[in-house]
């Protein structure tokens, strides 16, 4: 196998692992984003500037958007390795 096509390959992979990851955590990251900068323009207003009144909703939603989100996020992880596992032959060999 020439060199470059190896690279192509270790690239390729590379690429799929940093999409899956952006993909899997995008729901949870964003619903904490938007937790936050909801609660952040609430503490502007009211010029409350406690730290645990932005903390505690931030988990509390994020915990619900991952329980909510899980099963999709399994499926998603299993069908990624299904086919990076089932693509070795046709890569490598």
């Amino acid at each position: 196998m020439p060199a470059e096509s190896l690279n192509e390959i270790v690239i390729q992979l590379g690429r799929e692992a940093i999409w899956i990851c952006l993909l899997l955590s995008a729901p949870v990251l964003l619903a904490g984003t938007a937790v936050g900068l909801v609660i952040g323009l609430l503490q502007a207003m009211t010029q409350v500037q406690e730290q645990t009144v932005a903390f505690v909703p931030k988990i509390i939603v994020m915990l619900l958007v991952l329980s909510f989100t899980l099963p999709w996020l399994i499926s998603q992880m299993l069908q990624y390795s299904t086919d990076l596992i089932s693509g070795i032959p046709g890569r490598f060999f």
